[in-house]
This record gives structure tokens, C-alpha cells and sequence, in this order.
């Protein structure tokens, strides 16, 4: 059933809404990360000696132009783990879009709902952000134990965030928060499967930019189950 959830919203995925958000979501990632990587650029410059004098060498210019280049070689690795929970901050701000494509398209019959308001919707993805961060961090630590087991461990915290938060969304617009938050913990491990599948492509360069939009439709779809089977 999962897999069926899945497999719907890949065949929606030349939707012209879905297209619009991750673009939004991929431009809106890249503005912040150039902008965060000139920040540190000025940074360098401003409190980096023209010149360092070292012991039997002598006075050691361009130290800043080393640190800028290396820091630009830092700035792409780190790009790398940090697209993905930009992105996904990002483009929560329009995962309602997204529900009410997958809707328009599967669910016609259904009564319209009103927009979560945007300083609401701002707030959940900035607390999604943070979440993101502070609970990836704290993964470091298991990673350093799981071993070969790494990528399972990243799977299933990753896994667990992103079910939790996309079927809360998609949930919250029929049901309301409370609604949404009971649902959740009543399929909690069905949930969390579903974010573990989505949370598998993570480790795929760019294809980790689709996994938001692929996200709620798939939860969406989950959800439309979940409420006609009860």
C-alpha cells in the first residue's frame, strides 16, 4: 500500500505545481547557501592578517587567499548534507500546493480547505529546519558506532523527521493540528516506514531535491487511505 502511495505521486511528478515548488525550493537552497558562504568570505578577509610572521621563514602572505580556497572546497562538501534539509525547509513553506495538486488530480470530490497562514506555515518550517539540524547532529555520535550500518541509521532518522512532519501537514489541512497529531500516533510505525522509503534517496545527489515534493504527495495519498480505511 505504501509502495501504491509512492508509485501515484512519481506518475504526478510532471505536474506543473510539483515542478514549481522544488524550483522554488532548489533557487530559494542556493540563495541561502551563497549567501551564508560570502558571509564567511567577509569574515576571512576581515579578521585574517595580510601576513603571518613564521619562526626561521619569515613574513607568510595570501594566508587569506589560502583560507578562501579552502574554505570554497568546505562550502561544496558541506553543500552536499546541507541541500537536503534547506531544501526541505524551503519547500514546506508550499507543501500545501503540492496536497491540493495531488487532491485536484485524485480527489475531486472533496470540499476545499482554507490555507494554513503563512506566518504559521513560516514557523513549522523553521522548526522543521532546526529539527532537522539538532537531530542529525546528534546522529553523528551513532554513526560513529552503527559502522557499516551507517546508511540505515541515517535512513531511519531521517525516516522517522521526514514522515513525521510531511503527514502532519498534509493531515493538518483536514483535520486540523490536534486532528493531524492523533492520526499520526495512531499509525505511527506505518508513518515512519513511509519516511524511511523517502528518506532512502537522501544520499543521491539531486535526486535528494525531488524527495520533498515526492514526500507530501506520497503522505497525501497515505493519508486519503488511512481516513477512508478507518
Amino acid at each position: 500500500m505504501i509502495l501504491g502511495d509512492f508509485f501515484k505521486a512519481l506518475l504526478q511528478l510532471g505536474d506543473a505545481r510539483f515542478r514549481r515548488v522544488m524550483l522554488i525550493g532548489v533557487l530559494l537552497s542556493l540563495a541561502l547557501l551563497v549567501a551564508v558562504y560570502a558571509g564567511f568570505l567577509v569574515l576571512i578577509q576581515t579578521f585574517t592578517p595580510d601576513a603571518i610572521e613564521i619562526p626561521f621563514v619569515g613574513p607568510v602572505q595570501g594566508l587569506d587567499t589560502l583560507l578562501s580556497f579552502g574554505s570554497a572546497l568546505l562550502m561544496i562538501g558541506l553543500s552536499v548534507f546541507l541541500m537536503m534539509p534547506v531544501a526541505s525547509a524551503f519547500t514546506g513553506l508550499f507543501l500545501e500546493d503540492v496536497a491540493q495538486a495531488v487532491e485536484d488530480r485524485h480527489y475531486p470530490a472533496l470540499p476545499p480547505v482554507a490555507r494554513l497562514p503563512w506566518g504559521d506555515a513560516l514557523i513549522d518550517a523553521a522548526n522543521f529546519f532546526a529539527l532537522l539540524i539538532a537531530v542529525n547532529a546528534v546522529a553523528l555520535i551513532l554513526y560513529a558506532f552503527a559502522g557499516p550500518f551507517i546508511p540505515v541509521v541515517f535512513w531511519l532518522v531521517n525516516g522517522f523527521l521526514l514522515g513525521r512532519e510531511y503527514f502532519t501537514v498534509v493531515a493538518m489541512r483536514r483535520l486540523g493540528r490536534a486532528g493531524a497529531k492523533a492520526l499520526r500516533s495512531q499509525h505511527f510505525a506505518k508513518i515512519w516506514i513511509a519516511g524511511t522509503l523517502m528518506a532512502a534517496p537522501l544520499s543521491v545527489p539531486i535526486l535528494n531535491l525531488l524527495i520533498p515534493v515526492l514526500g507530501a504527495a506520497t503522505f497525501t495519498h497515505m493519508f486519503h487511505r488511512l481516513t477512508r480505511d478507518a
